[in-house]
């Protein structure tokens, strides 16, 4: 097994003090960076895992803020705060982007060789980031087939892999066919992944609190979803040994 060193991060974004968690691979070089961007309860150790994984494949992997430091358990306070995120371009922007330039900012990551991972809310964040016309070499969105203001897709520079559940109701087949449709108008390198019968937040493991409703795990399509993330990186953002 790879020796990984992580480490928490603290950097502004969106009037608040972010921690994000960093994790490395062993070594010295440099090697491709990847953000992770959390569901909308915010960054907890289920995407610090995944950016353990990531550092253990050999990249440089960050997992992103969303809310300053908390994780919203309570789907009120989550909501209350997710949905006018998820109706401002700029703000989802602005996060993302101050999280890109920290991970493009460490001394072990390429600056040139970057792509951006995010479930739900987090993958919302990184579909932002290539509508802004990011430099990234693939996106990977979970549960956060959000469709953009009108034109800005064309902006995307690189293959956008996506990922949802087919009974999930907060991404349902209307919202699916508006996202491949802005897709495919705007001439994007995209691919959609359907996993039958699996609802929103599908790859997440139960929490021990109240989740909005149409959440649950589904612990097969969670390990399918995973592999067809790391199968995109493999394809679009290679580690050379």
């Amino acid at each position: 097994m790879t020796t990984v060193t992580t480490r928490r991060v603290e950097y502004p974004a969106d009037n608040l003090t972010m921690i994000g968690y960093l994790a490395l691979p062993a070594g010295a070089e440099r090697r491709p960076g990847v953000l992770i961007g959390p569901e909308g309860m915010g960054l907890s150790d289920v995407e610090r895992r995944r950016a353990e994984a990531l550092a253990e494949l050999g990249y440089v992997a960050l997992a992103f803020d969303l809310h300053g430091g908390r994780y919203l358990d309570n789907p009120e306070e989550m909501l209350a705060r997710c949905l006018p995120l998820l109706g401002d371009p700029d703000r989802m922007r602005e996060i993302g982007h101050a999280a890109l330039d920290v991970l493009r900012a460490e001394p072990r990551a390429d600056p040139d060789q970057t792509a951006a991972l995010g479930y739900g809310t987090g993958g919302a964040v990184a579909l932002e980031l290539g509508r802004d016309g990011a430099d990234l070499r693939a996106i990977g969105t979970v549960n956060g087939l959000t469709t953009g203001r009108p034109g800005e897709a064309a902006r995307i520079r690189c293959p956008v892999w996506a990922g949802v559940g087919s009974e999930d109701p907060i991404m349902p087949p209307a919202q699916r066919e508006a996202f491949t449709a802005e897709m495919q108008a705007a001439g994007v390198d995209w691919r959609l992944v359907v996993y039958g019968g699996a609802l929103h937040a599908f790859h997440h493991p139960p929490v021990n609190h109240a989740a909005p409703p149409g959440v649950g795990y589904h612990p097969g399509h969670a390990q399918r979803v995973w592999r067809d993330i790391v199968a995109l990186l493999t394809e679009c953002l290679p580690v050379t040994q």
